[in-house]
């Protein structure tokens, strides 16, 4: 995989595919992380006199323009970073994307409207898609893949484009592959991987292959649930997916026969609904009231789970332990984050909702190895997957 170092970017056009999907309330970014991530590859492009055109997705605006996806308000965030004007252009590939590249001097910067407001970017049609991938290419003179969140995606502007000019992967990309190569080839052991978020289905792949190359899984979320109630017990009105019992059930097994370490929550904090000031109790994960949820582990869990990652030379973590939005059910997660910032492993939090949490919570990003920007990219990579835009960048 080319890295910047090997382009000669002075005077050039270079299109930078960068991952700028953030949360937004109104125009308000809530979490700036991603775009901070970005701001390194970007800033070394500018000070080798490259002119900049960044390209990025925000949202789900499904081809069609809707002004409450506008990268506008990520315009303005990124100049207050990079310390100079972003030139914004109201299209992607139309009048004003064109006159707004023409216009960039050497150093300076530009970033395009919305990807997904263009039908092509995501098209499952490889002409539809190429065609839109032509037109993108067009402004530019090189490629610069460094939006790993998306390099899951076989999008225009993540795999096709890169066919179409001269390429490198950015810095991010680049640090983002050589951790999860720490996590899939000659891992430092004991290796343990902490699981939550809502879902089993969302992680089906992740952990059918980790149970062939973890010591310990420890499993929190939404998702414990179903865990639970595999092993027989009753979850009350707790987050259940019936339809992955079967599966789940195969998991305990497996990892019985393997000898993986599979740990459950042994109580819950359970609450009568499912809101932030809800009346709630501390209650054993095996036996959960019919009329309850549980929305966080509880504090055996969680000195559990922190005497599971004590001994660990290698964690990933990928998934809160509870509903870490609302404080009352937010102490688990934080419970983990900081049994991670306290061992001495190398720690890797896998983006997402778990590095949301991170910033939500106050805790100190450099007290972890590795946040990831890329959730999904994350997991699919340790799946064993192949990423369309890493294919992309490889010659």
């Amino acid at each position: 995989m080319r890295t910047l170092d090997e382009l000669d970017v002075k005077g050039r056009r270079v299109l930078v595919r960068a991952d700028l999907n953030v949360p937004l309330d109104g125009e308000t970014i809530t979490d700036d992380g991603r775009i901070r991530a970005s701001v390194p590859t970007i800033k070394t492009l500018v000070g080798r006199g490259a002119k900049v055109v960044v390209c990025a997705h925000l949202g789900r605006p499904k081809g069609q323009v809707n002004p409450k996806y506008s990268l506008r308000p990520v315009a303005a965030r990124l100049g207050e970073l990079l310390g100079q004007e972003v030139a914004f252009a109201t299209d992607v590939v139309g009048d004003s994307a064109t006159s707004t590249v023409e216009g960039l001097q050497d150093g300076q910067v530009a970033l395009l409207e919305n990807l997904r407001y263009e039908p092509g970017e995501e098209s499952k049609d490889d002409a539809v898609r190429g065609e839109f991938a032509a037109k993108l290419a067009g402004l530019a003179e090189l490629y610069v893949g460094d939006g790993f969140g998306a390099v899951h995606r076989k999008h225009a502007s993540v795999y096709d484009v890169p066919g179409l000019l001269p390429h490198a992967a950015g810095g991010l990309v680049v640090a983002e592959v050589e951790v999860l190569r720490k996590l899939t080839e000659d891992t430092e052991r004991p290796y343990v991987v902490v699981l939550g978020g809502a879902k089993v289905s969302d992680k089906l792949g992740v952990i059918a292959n980790l149970l062939t190359k973890v010591d310990r899984l420890l499993i929190g979320g939404g998702m414990a649930y179903t865990f639970l109630k595999a092993q027989g017990h009753e979850v009350g009105n707790s987050l259940l997916q019936e339809d992955q019992l079967d599966q789940v059930r195969g998991f305990l097994q497996e990892a019985d026969e393997r000898g993986v370490e599979l740990v459950l929550p042994v109580d819950v904090l359970a609450a009568v609904t499912f809101a932030a000031d809800a009346e709630h109790d501390v209650v054993e994960a095996t036996a959960i009231p019919a009329d309850r949820e549980g929305l966080d582990i509880g504090p055996k869990t969680r000195e559990l789970f922190a005497a599971k990652l004590a001994d660990a030379k290698t964690v990933f973590w990928n998934g809160p332990m509870g509903v870490f939005e609302f404080d009352a059910f937010s102490g688990g997660t934080k419970a983990v984050a900081q049994a991670l910032i306290d061992s001495e492993a190398f720690t890797v939090v896998g983006g997402g909702d778990s590095a949301a949490a991170v910033r939500k919570l106050g805790l100190p990003e450099d007290g972890f190895s590795h946040i990831s920007t890329g959730g999904g990219a994350s997991l699919e990579y340790l799946e064993g997957k192949e990423l369309p835009g890493l294919e992309a960048l490889e010659d």
